[in-house]
């Protein structure tokens, strides 16, 4: 077994570092770590610890685990060049932050992905570690790759790479699984019989695939949110997080049924949690961690059929404290002027975000975005009515059927934001307004699942088109990378020839896919020509009748539901 560094050879390491305390361990809020536990889990994210110290997912997973008996979980995150350039030549594998632990000492390592572009960090974490990268590369002696999160419903991309991969809610089924492993660890003969007495009785476990053992798979659902796990206190990072805040999940799913949205979809049905239980997590969460905001997380958050009951008792917890009440995800047709008065305390309303998606009511028709012009306009009437002195607006580029009038739609909604802004603002502070837009993805399990994705070159033409446009008023725009966006695309669809492609990238420099001053997409072409795979057999339209790589995974909507959804 691998020994644990030390603090002297940590601090060692840690000479010259960019933010070293990334590395270091003892966040305030850390659950004391099991010694003695029988099964020892760390929870990956292969990202930056600035990013997956803002995970919700990651944070609920890791203090269930550590409330279980017998199961000790760690954690561990995508270290920067410097840090990983330190370890190698030192010779030190990837280890965990609570108890610096080798990741390949432990009995599983699972990965929260909910990004595709996160793929080759998985293989450059795993290669940190000392772990073989292919799962037929592994054996006993080894730790049990898991992977779990939003990408996983399309598991074909990852099947070369994966022990177990996790379907839908994480919460019972991670604790299945680590449950299932200390019972078959206790009855072993022998480690190769331990893994596979393990893996043959973990494909009766709702949710989980086994790469090679399952034919088919149901998504694991949390049925109850109210008697779901859920931390009475989170770890504070040592540095800032991306998002520094404590998180509320308020409620799962959505019950909009936007046609392009992925998350609404997987995550059906709607599941709320009571006034009761979420002002008791609020109340433990502001009494534990410290932090000057409180997020009221969900796909959809001003949906919550509680919410002015909700806002009511929380915001004397609130100004008791001086703490922040935020909002971040907001339709906009649903954000009332009595929310946004009492969910900004003091003088430190900030911007306020609204997703309309597309500009123009035809379009938003087509994707089932059910949100009219009066909407926007009233609900950005009543934030700026409210205090707020900035919007962030969200649209996508490319969607089914959009034309040029739709892009002229951005731009006048912009300019309409400016308008009301100055008849309705009550700050002597200038508006602050961003425009970003995506790239449309073509996601499983989705109406929009068959449809074409714009090339990279139409794509340019459209966010030049409105650069032009937004710089003529005056109004900041940014735009996601096309290339990524395509990347992005074709692991959505993508089947298990892409494993060699992901695994040829890696091996030729490509990680950090997803910050655009790593994307190396012209490296990602050459891996697929030398794969010799077509990035563009995965961008384009796919018939209906063309069995598809995810049939395999059953969220509980068919696709004869999906396709009757698509054509209305």
């Amino acid at each position: 077994m691998q020994k644990k560094i030390s603090d002297k050879r940590l601090a060692r390491l840690l000479q010259g570092v960019e933010s070293p305390a990334r590395y270091t361990g003892g966040e305030y809020n850390t659950p004391i770590i099991k010694n003695n536990a029988e099964v020892k889990f760390c929870m990956c994210f292969p990202d930056t610890y600035e990013i997956g110290q803002s995970n919700l997912g990651v944070k609920i997973l890791y203090h269930m685990l550590n409330d279980m008996d017998g199961i000790a979980c760690e954690t561990a995150y995508a270290p920067r060049q410097d840090f990983a350039d330190r370890l190698t030549s030192e010779g030190i594998p990837l280890f965990s932050s609570e108890t610096r632990r080798a990741l390949c000492s432990f009995d599983m390592v699972g990965f929260s992905l909910g990004y595709e572009l996160g793929f080759t960090n998985i293989l450059y974490m795993l290669e940190l570690a000392g772990i073989p990268l292919l799962a037929s590369e592994r054996n006993a002696k080894h730790p049990l790759i898991i992977f779990g999160g939003t990408v996983c419903v399309n598991p074909a991309p990852l099947k070369a790479f994966a022990d177990i991969i996790c379907i839908g809610d994480g919460e019972d089924v991670l604790a299945s699984l680590t449950e299932l492993y200390k019972t078959c660890k206790r009855e072993q003969k022998s480690k190769a019989e331990l893994r596979d007495n393990f893996l043959s009785k973990a494909t009766l476990i709702e949710g989980v695939y086994i790469p090679n053992r399952t034919q088919s798979v149901n998504k694991a659902q949390v049925k109850d949110l109210n008697t779901a796990c859920f931390p009475n206190a989170i770890q504070v990072p040592n540095v800032q997080a991306v998002h520094n805040r404590a998180v509320l999940e308020i409620y799962r799913g959505c019950k909009w049924g936007c046609k392009f949205c992925q998350a609404g979809y997987i995550g059906r049905p709607v599941r709320h949690k009571s006034v009761e239980v979420l002002t008791a997590q609020a109340e433990a969460l502001i009494q534990n961690c410290g932090f000057d905001e409180l997020g009221l997380a969900s796909l959809s958050t001003c949906d919550y059929p509680h919410l002015k009951e909700l806002i009511a008792a929380l915001v004397p917890l609130a100004k008791e404290r001086n703490i922040r009440l935020s909002l971040p995800s907001t339709r906009v047709d649903s954000f009332l002027a009595e929310y946004g008065e009492q969910a900004g305390i003091g003088e430190r309303k900030g911007s306020i975000t609204f997703a309309p998606e597309a500009g123009t009511q035809r379009l938003r028709d087509v994707i089932g975005k059910r949100v009219t012009d009066e909407d926007i306009e009233r609900s950005l009437t009543a934030a700026f009515g409210a205090g707020y002195t900035g919007a962030k607006l969200y649209f996508m580029i490319g969607l089914p059927t959009e034309t040029e009038e739709d892009l002229d739609g951005i731009v006048r909604i912009a300019g309409l934001t400016k308008y009301l802004y100055k008849q309705h603002k009550t700050s002597a502070k200038p508006l602050t307004l961003n425009i970003s837009t995506s790239l449309f993805v073509p996601k499983p399990h989705t109406p929009f699942q068959w449809e074409a994705q714009d090339s990279r070159e139409v794509a340019r033409q459209k966010q030049r088109y409105l650069k032009d446009k937004l710089q003529a008023i005056g109004i900041r725009y940014s735009w996601h990378d096309s290339g990524q966006s395509q990347l992005e695309s074709a692991f959505a669809r993508g089947d298990q020839k892409l494993s060699e492609v992901i695994l040829e990238a890696y091996k030729r420099g490509c990680r950090f896919d997803g910050w655009t001053e790593h994307f190396k997409f012209d490296t990602w072409l050459e891996a697929f020509e030398a794969c010799g795979v077509s990035i563009n057999d995965y961008l384009g339209a796919i018939d209906k009748d063309t069995p598809l790589a995810w049939d395999c995974v059953d969220i509980g909507i068919t696709k004869e539901q999906l396709l009757k959804i698509r054509n209305c």
